[in-house]
């Protein structure tokens, strides 16, 4: 995510209207050196063989590590309660929703990314993740900061159906494919930053419009990976954007509070995209394709923090929590002390306890679905 960079950018574009003045900016940004077992009980005879998803940085595992960019968390203080507290690149101070799935399934302990250079092939026919911290639905979301898009993302995936074609051969490859669970985690970027913050989406759509372009781009590489074989495949609704540390500074006035119109937009996009993936589901033979609200959990939580016994939940535990995240977010600044007590890490994403929080409402309500 990239929430953090975008309070000048705007300012910055006006006074340099080309697309190499966001080149500058960037560059001008970095000068200035800102920076086990199953738990779950499934139905009989089900055989979920691996987790594999796409999308932005809440399951980005590491992807963005090599990329010339700056949407980055592989450095202190990310990943600080991690194994022997190392920084992954996965944008929290522990493990993503991701590691968490597929833990809870049985699979391993953590899902690593496609891209991560030590990774062992050994890997593969138990899943990995493509998603790239700071891409979107919409093709400009990554564009604007370098990241993979969704056509990067799915081109990795047809390169891993190959290798995994080698390595355990066609048959038990289509059965993996068929069986194991897609995770599709995106829409956020575009909407907080592509739209609201940077505006350039602005000049040519109305929300309704815009968030009609995500819900087809989302389709579309729906139906493409269903083509390459995927069938169970859980699609993340977006977070009550307005709500997030970054975009209650902002967005939400001098008080800080939850901006209504981000909420607003995040409502009518997964309302959208809800209708829609019933619709695939309905026209595609053999397809579990289930719209996953985070919405609304994330929203109880945020107004009733005490009975999920965190106490934080309007800033980050990193830095001042108002605007950190990524290169934002370092080793020069304090943390917390006690991150169990907040909802988020940064200023954009959850801290192990909000996601162990989510991931297990969403288990709960949906796992069953997928089968």
């Amino acid at each position: 995510m990239y929430i953090a960079y975008m309070i000048v950018l705007p300012i910055f574009m006006k006074l340099h209207n080309s697309e190499s003045s966001v080149t500058t900016f960037w560059l001008c940004l970095l000068l200035f050196g800102v920076h086990g077992g199953a738990r779950l009980t499934l139905p009989k005879n089900v055989n979920v063989p691996a987790v594999i998803a796409f999308g932005d940085s809440i399951v980005d595992q590491g992807a963005n590590n090599n990329l010339n960019t700056l949407i980055k968390s592989n450095f202190s203080p990310y990943g600080k309660d991690f194994v022997d507290g190392k920084s992954t690149g996965r944008f929290s101070n522990n493990k993503t929703p991701a590691d968490m799935i597929v833990e809870e399934l049985g699979i391993k302990e953590h899902l690593p990314a496609y891209l991560q250079p030590s990774l062992d092939e050994k890997e593969l026919p138990t899943g990995v993740s493509f998603a790239s911290g700071g891409s979107g639905f919409d093709p400009q979301t990554p564009k604007l900061v370098g990241v993979f898009s969704f056509a990067d993302q799915l081109k990795q995936f047809k390169e891993y159906i190959e290798k995994l074609k080698r390595i355990v051969g066609e048959e038990r490859t289509q059965n993996i494919l068929a069986n194991s669970i897609f995770l599709v985690v995106a829409g956020s970027d575009d909407l907080a930053n592509t739209y609201f913050t940077i505006g350039i989406r602005r000049l040519q759509y109305d929300i309704h419009s815009y968030t009609e372009l995500m819900v087809s781009s989302a389709s579309n590489f729906i139906q493409d990976i269903y083509q390459l074989g995927a069938r169970r495949i859980g699609v993340f609704g977006t977070p009550p954007i307005g709500c997030l540390p970054s975009q209650r500074t902002l967005g939400g006035g001098g008080l800080r509070v939850c901006a209504e119109e981000y909420n607003k937009a995040a409502e009518i996009y997964n309302n959208k995209l809800q209708q829609e993936l019933a619709y695939l589901t309905k026209t595609h033979a053999q397809s579990r394709i289930l719209y996953l609200d985070i919405y609304n959990p994330i929203l109880a939580i945020i107004e009733n923090p005490v009975q999920y016994g965190l106490e934080v939940v309007d800033r980050g535990c990193c830095g001042s929590g108002k605007i950190e995240v990524s290169v934002l977010c370092n080793h020069l600044l304090p943390t917390c002390s006690d991150d169990s007590k907040y909802l988020f890490w940064d200023s954009y994403h959850p801290t192990d306890k909000g996601y162990s929080i989510l991931v297990n409402q969403l288990l709960e309500k949906y796992i069953n679905d997928f089968f």
